[in-house]
């Protein structure tokens, strides 16, 4: 197994985290990690804003969580990264127009994977979280209006044990050879 083998099998999403914070250095090499992923006619539209105050993280969970399913989980993560996209990028006006493809939800998602991994390899639990008013994210961590928050992760010292056996699907079931349905075969 390689070593990226490892940290793909390693990788788990985290719901509870020790308060320790993560170091500067660690940051800075998980947002360089995304840095380097691809985009869309290497538009890089991908924005981010780190955030490691308590009383601020703390409103997010508070006031931008929705209900039922309110995450309060995110409060104890000592950082948290909302992952934004400029929307004004001519690749992301024109791209979307004529495919009806959102290229900058796919470039951020490969941005966000990145940073995932990358925190992973320095022993760093993450999870992303989708379920939020991204109104009131913009709000409370003063984004412009012209930019797009699609998601959150939580990145953090895992304050649990991993689990002890995380099921996938066989490859059999997920991937097909030249239509939909056939197996790959030998």
């Amino acid at each position: 197994m390689t070593a990226f083998d490892r940290i793909l099998k390693n990788r788990r999403s985290v719901r509870a985290f020790d308060p320790q914070p993560v170091p500067r250095d660690d940051l800075l090499a998980i947002c360089e990690a995304a840095r380097w992923a691809p985009s869309a006619c290497n538009s890089q539209t991908w924005r981010f804003v780190a955030v490691q105050d308590r009383s601020q993280i703390q409103a997010l969970c508070r006031q931008a969580m929705r209900p039922v399913i309110p995450n309060r989980w995110l409060a104890q993560a000592p950082l948290v990264i909302a992952g934004c996209s400029q929307l004004d990028i001519i690749s992301n006006r024109i791209g979307s127009t004529v495919t009806g493809i959102e290229y900058f939800r796919i470039d951020l998602g490969i941005a966000m994977e990145h940073m995932v991994l990358k925190a992973t390899e320095l022993g760093l639990g993450t999870c992303w979280v989708g379920w939020f008013n991204a109104g009131k994210v913009k709000a409370l961590l003063k984004i412009p209006r012209r930019i797009k928050v699609s998601a959150l992760l939580a990145i953090g010292y895992a304050a649990d044990a991993p689990p002890a056996r995380r099921l996938r699907k066989p490859l059999e079931q997920i991937l097909f050879a030249e239509r939909w349905g056939a197996p790959l075969g030998e």
